[in-house]
């Protein structure tokens, strides 16, 4: 009853989606009274929903749902029997379906508003960025040029300098080459299965009221781009020297699907213990599985071996040193944290906005439908990314300098 009356208080509302239109109304009312002399809150409940829908053929076109008003139920602070109906209409109309949007021109207007204007603040945010990063490398080519022309009229013997001390430490492998490389060919192969995602949708593949469509291209195209997950972490495998690449590929074909599938069968026997209509039948999963198994585990195989075989060894633009530099202790904020806190800021701030709209999404059980804007939300992402990457590296490296 608190609950219900709080919701009341603060105008909360539902939301329905019919064929991805959405459907809005408030949960009750408030009134007040008069009570021994004192004014009371009072909270009435709609107990009654009538749903208005016009349809052109087989396809809906508008829907709307409105709260009876002379049907409420007032709360009391003790147990109640509430017995809620609705009602429906079906009106024939002319508009056509890819016209049904114009409906919501109101709600939808606005927010394409917001989403252009998050659109063009992450663009003015890759152009400063890109020029920042023009103006840092201008200057250090300008100064290594000035450099070397003084060098070659002193005839002087030229030295390492600045960040180039460390060229030595730059190409060093990492400790965990199968672990690093795993992580790379799987990251490749989830780039390739959303931007797959996202042409197909905008070519219009996808029908906004099928939502199982699109997790069906999911798991399909991330079974067949797991061939670029084998090729890509089986190359670099091969060039940091690693030996034992059976343990590599199956690496890259289970880091993400193992976990996926553990968390999916906990939360999947939940749902069918309960009831719930999203839970997924035994004969979908089997056939999910047997994609994984019988489609996407063998290409990574394949993938893997053709990245070992056409791949050469690694070579190196300079020498790398025997031994690793010693580094010296660092202030806090030059500590990794700080700059994960500092790469992540930047991006984050180009598509926050979006993100909004997209968890909201989730949250409320529905598909996200703005591919174009969510297209080049990524494509944003993407460059932004590689900006901070060389950006922090730059900075990296000139505090390995200094220390």
């Amino acid at each position: 009853m608190n609950e219900f009356k709080h919701a009341i208080e603060n105008l909360y509302y539902f939301e329905m989606l019919y064929d991805d239109l959405p459907i809005r109304g408030f949960v009750g009312t408030m009134g007040t009274e008069i009570k021994n002399g004192e004014e009371v809150k009072t909270y009435y409940l709609f107990k009654h929903l009538h749903f208005h829908m016009m349809y052109n053929g087989d396809q809906v076109i508008f829907a709307n749902a409105t709260a009876d008003a002379h049907k409420l139920e007032e709360l009391t602070d003790g147990e109640m029997y509430v017995e809620f109906s609705y009602s429906a209409t079906w009106e024939e109309t002319a508009i056509l379906f890819k016209n049904r949007m114009n409906l919501y021109e109101d709600f939808f207007s606005k927010e394409l508003e917001i989403h252009w204007l998050s659109i063009m603040n992450s663009c003015v945010l890759v152009l400063l960025l890109t020029g920042f990063l023009a103006i840092i490398i201008m200057r250090i080519l300008k100064s290594d040029y000035n450099r070397y022309a003084r060098a070659e009229d002193e005839e002087e013997e030229q030295e390492d300098y600045g960040w180039k001390l460390i060229h030595g430490d730059v190409f060093r492998f990492p400790p965990h080459k199968n672990l690093f490389c795993a992580f790379v060919g799987l990251g490749a192969q989830c780039l390739c299965t959303m931007f797959g995602i996202l042409i197909l949708a905008l070519i219009g593949l996808f029908y906004p009221g099928s939502e199982g469509t699109i997790f069906t291209a999911g798991i399909v195209l991330y079974a067949l781009t797991s061939v670029v997950g084998g090729f890509v972490s089986g190359s670099y495998f091969k060039q940091m020297g690693g030996e034992k690449w059976a343990w590599n590929v199956v690496l890259v074909g289970s880091l993400l699907t193992v976990p996926v599938i553990c968390v999916f069968a906990y939360v999947n026997t939940v749902a069918i213990m309960y009831d719930v209509t999203a839970a997924v039948p035994f004969g979908t999963i089997f056939i999910v599985l047997a994609i994984l198994v019988f489609v996407g585990f063998p290409l990574t195989i394949l993938g893997g071996i053709t990245g070992k075989r056409v791949t050469g060894a690694f070579e190196a633009p300079c020498r790398t040193k025997n031994f690793p530099r010693e580094i010296p202790a660092i202030p806090w904020y030059r500590s990794l944290p700080c700059q994960m806190v500092m790469s992540g800021f930047l991006p984050f701030s180009a598509i926050y906005i979006e993100l909004f709209y997209i968890f909201s999404s989730v949250w409320g059980h529905s598909t996200y439908q703005l591919w174009g804007i969510l297209f080049l939300v990524a494509i944003i992402l993407l460059i932004v990314t590689a900006c901070i990457t060389v950006a922090l590296t730059y900075f990296q490296l000139s505090m390995e300098d200094h220390r």
